[in-house]
């Protein structure tokens, strides 16, 4: 039998955190957080890392495993996730993925072959240096030669990604959409796959205040302290919504009132974009928080699980 899992995912802001120590109480869980930035350490009001009475609540893994002037790969997440389920099993546990970033999610869950394809430092920086030069349309004009179907997924604005794709190229001589589709449809586990969604209205709210909360309980002197002990950060953790913002304004080239606003805005485009992603795999049960969600969670594990034990 394969291993049993349950993800917890959806959109920033969402509940997904308050769910997953939920069930993780109810049902003997662990949590694997499934989130690229919680993996920072000292990045923990902009990633809304669970507070400290939260994490008494439930065992959590993955959360402060690098610093935030090094590098974090999906490659390194899946061997580290994949260790913690092994541990959390052999303890007799139920582990929990909880988190947003679908691509740690995907990668876990499924023997995804894209993870493993290295990074080339050198390389990266030719295109950002081409990038800084002649605009980044002119790589996602490259990525629409390469890699057409890659080019309609990726926004040119997307810098992150659209390297990422124009690397795998490089150095596999195979497109992304191609590693893509070898992606086995069979998960390594027996995964129950939970979704939490609200309403986009409620959720933009819930953002703005989120954001507003961070900033009243000090997200720009965290992100300078930051700055003040490592100099910079690794260009991975640069981009985490809220700190790429708030450098900016420490840097003088944004306003504070615009700073806020920028976050709120890029925090919200993300929510979209989670949900998009998430909406395609026609596995998960979705559920809302507000109307007896929790309880609805509780019932499909217990079934699930008393189903798996058969």
């Amino acid at each position: 039998m394969r291993p049993r899992i349950v993800a917890v995912v959806g959109p920033t802001a969402v509940g997904k955190t308050d769910l997953g120590i939920d069930l993780a109480r109810r049902f003997g869980g662990e949590i694997i957080s499934a989130d690229s930035m919680q993996v920072y350490r000292g990045m923990d009001i902009g990633t809304a890392k669970p507070e400290p009475a939260e994490l008494k609540e439930a065992p959590h893994h993955l959360i402060d495993v690098a610093s935030p002037d090094e590098e974090f790969s999906a490659g390194r997440f899946k061997r580290l996730a994949r260790e913690a389920v092994r541990d959390i099993r052999g303890r007799g546990a139920l582990p929990l993925v909880v988190g947003g970033t679908a691509l740690y999610v995907r990668v876990l869950l499924y023997d995804y072959p894209l993870a493993e394809v290295p990074r080339d430092e050198r390389l990266r920086s030719r295109l950002q240096e081409r990038a800084r030069e002649e605009g980044r349309h002119s790589l996602h004009g490259d990525l629409q030669r390469t890699d057409p179907d890659s080019a309609r997924r990726i926004h040119p604005n997307d810098l992150k990604r659209v390297i990422r794709a124009l690397e795998v190229y490089r150095i596999t001589g195979r497109t992304m959409t191609r590693w893509r589709r070898e992606t086995p449809r069979e998960s390594v586990y027996d995964v129950l796959k939970l979704g939490v969604w609200i309403p986009r209205e409620e959720l933009y709210r819930r953002i703005d205040r989120r954001v507003d909360v961070m900033v009243d309980r000090g997200l720009i002197e965290e992100v300078r302290g930051l700055l003040q002990r490592f100099g910079d950060l690794s260009p991975t953790a640069r981009q985490a919504l809220g700190y790429r913002e708030v450098i900016q304004y420490l840097r003088g080239e944004i306003d504070r009132a615009v700073c806020i606003e920028q976050i709120k805005k890029n925090t919200r485009n993300f929510a979209k974009s989670q949900l998009t992603w998430f909406r395609k795999d026609e596995d998960i049960f979705w559920i809302d928080p507000r109307c007896g969600g929790k309880k609805t969670a509780r019932v499909r594990v217990r079934r699930w699980l008393h189903t798996s034990s058969e």
